[in-house]
């Protein structure tokens, strides 16, 4: 049963949209149908107040109805050609321009979060801010030092607000879960706590310093993109101090235009920051509106408003990076198989619908320049199709398909000539031969080599209890999570390859052992050169012969 008070919200909702003369959202919305009929009650029935252009009053509804109306505005901003063009117009508006709060409240705030005056914390601070949006708004000031910053200062009351809607989405979802058959495909209350977990996240500025620090980190000298630095010294809870930097704002194309800065080069920059970020880094920007992105005449990106972030597990990186690769080879059937293998559709699904499915909506977009095709399109038809094999949603990967659309309507503004395939096609396989290949295995196996040595005594004594168990029938491993069945599937469709990579470490370690140990009396073994070079060899077999596999 839905409480009270997000009872309340509901109307509270419904009367702002109809007080911005947006009767016919609600009148149309599915809930509302049967009582069509209170129109007459609406004062807009009966007096036609002109309540100014479509996109204006949409645009100004969002601001009113709070922080997660406004970031629904700005996901839909980046997609200009999803939009007419006056709401478009109008929607952009939501990155940066939401009605800011006054200097004196963000002056409270800073004042109360570092325990002292604003005028003892900086030699210059400016109350009228430089950009407002749904949660925090931005104000300059220098500090005693000299450096220009910027002070970060989040709303007051904003957590209130935000958790009241989050509520309301857990209520709206858990009846869509209770009335709705296609739910458990959809998995709508998973998705509103990704959700949750995402925004909440965003409420505190010290977490959103330490996502940049780490982005910093990871792109320092680079020549594509520059994060600036943030001054640990001022940033707290409510309040962040970072690095105040200059540039064009990535949608202001014209600009970017007169600055003569190179336009594809831009868009091939901004795709392999995104799959640099996703695939080498595993911690990539999720908000990437244009509000937040700003571009140097050297057509160097500069990103700012690092709130929220993600991230993916091992097992949905390496999915996601086979399934890129097989797709930019036209490899319908490795898509398929890897969607069954994975989870994303039915387990019992056959493996040639998929693959016929997939080939249909893919085929006529392969090739065509970002300008042409739609990723959002694509996704809403992959989707569709997979209903076919009881293909559920992935709220883990929201975020990344988010950020993906984001990255899609960023390349069509900048050059709608993009490539898209051959842009990330070499990146994706370098990653993959990396992760994957023979090299990486003795990588992998020398990073872990300390911590096998130190384990090393016990794991006779492990053996022995695990062929014990096993030939007494007592060997077993429960399932604790859906997680847990996932990874044993994949475990026995690679059994062997795994068996194999295991043998071929355990004889390349062990050669390694018995090489290192040479002339030493106490472990002195016949020919140990000669046997650690066959041992040794014997396990590069193994382990390319399991690396060549099908």
């Amino acid at each position: 049963m839905i409480h009270p008070r997000l009872i309340g919200r509901m109307i509270h909702i419904n009367w702002v949209l109809v007080n911005h003369g947006l009767d016919e959202i609600v009148l149309k919305t599915h809930l509302f149908r049967p009582l069509r009929f209170t129109a007459i009650l609406s004062p807009n029935f009966w007096w036609k107040k002109d309540h100014g252009p479509r996109g204006v009053r949409i645009r100004c509804a969002l601001e009113d109805l709070g922080p997660i109306f406004v970031k629904f505005g700005q996901a839909l901003s980046t997609r200009r050609d999803l939009l007419p063009d006056d709401i478009a117009e109008e929607l952009v508006k939501l990155q940066d321009k939401v009605p800011s709060f006054p200097g004196a409240e963000a002056r409270a705030i800073i004042e109360q979060q570092l325990g002292q005056s604003v005028s003892k914390a900086f030699a210059k601070f400016d109350e009228a801010p430089l950009a407002s949006a749904s949660v925090a708004q931005v104000h300059p000031a220098i500090l005693t030092t000299g450096e220009e910053v910027v002070v970060k200062v989040l709303r007051p009351d904003v957590e209130k607000r935000i958790r009241s809607d989050v509520a309301l989405l857990y209520a709206l979802a858990s009846l869509t879960q209770r009335f709705w058959g296609d739910a458990q495909r959809l998995r709508p209350v998973e998705i509103v706590a990704e959700f949750e977990r995402t925004i909440l996240d965003e409420l505190d500025l010290s977490r959103e310093a330490g996502n940049a620090a780490e982005l910093r980190r990871n792109f320092e000298n680079s020549e594509m993109i520059y994060i600036p630095k943030i001054y640990w010294e001022w940033t707290r809870e409510k309040i962040l101090v970072m690095e105040r930097i200059y540039g064009i704002p990535v949608g202001d194309i014209e600009q970017l235009k007169k600055q003569n800065v190179d336009l594809k080069v831009m868009a091939h920059r901004g795709v392999e920051i995104f799959f640099t970020q996703v695939f080498r880094d595993n911690f990539f920007h999720a908000d990437m509106h244009p509000g937040n992105i700003f571009v140097t005449p050297e057509a160097k990106y500069i990103a700012v408003d690092f709130g929220i972030v993600g991230s993916l597990t091992t097992l949905d990186q390496h999915y996601l990076a086979e399934n890129f690769i097989a797709f930019f080879n036209r490899n319908y059937r490795r898509v398929a198989e890897l969607h069954i293998e994975s989870g994303w559709v039915a387990k019992d699904a056959r493996v040639e619908e998929v693959e016929s499915v997939i080939r249909t909506v893919c085929e006529p977009i392969f090739e065509k320049p970002i300008g042409e095709i739609s990723f959002g399109n694509l996704l809403l038809k992959l989707f569709q199709a997979a209903r076919r094999f009881d293909g559920q949603i992935q709220p883990q990967l929201v975020l990344f398909q988010k950020t993906l659309l984001n990255i899609e309507g960023l390349g069509m503004e900048l050059y709608p000539q993009l490539n898209l395939w051959d842009t990330a096609k070499p990146f994706l396989e370098k990653w993959y031969k990396e992760r994957v290949g023979i090299k990486a295995t003795f990588d992998r196996i020398r990073e872990q080599l300390p911590d096998i040595s130190e384990k090393l005594p016990e794991m006779p004594d492990l053996a022995y209890r695990a062929l014990a168990n096993a030939a007494n029938g007592k060997l077993s491993t429960p399932y604790q999570s859906e997680d847990l069945r996932r990874i044993e599937n994949q475990l026995q469709i690679n059994h062997r390859r795994i068996i194999a990579v295991i043998s071929g470490s355990a004889f390349i370690i062990s050669a390694s052992i018995i090489f290192a140990l040479d002339g030493y009396a106490p472990t002195m073994i016949y020919n140990a050169p000669y046997l650690s070079w066959i041992m040794g060899g014997v396990g590069i077999m193994l382990v390319y012969g399991a690396w060549r596999a099908d």
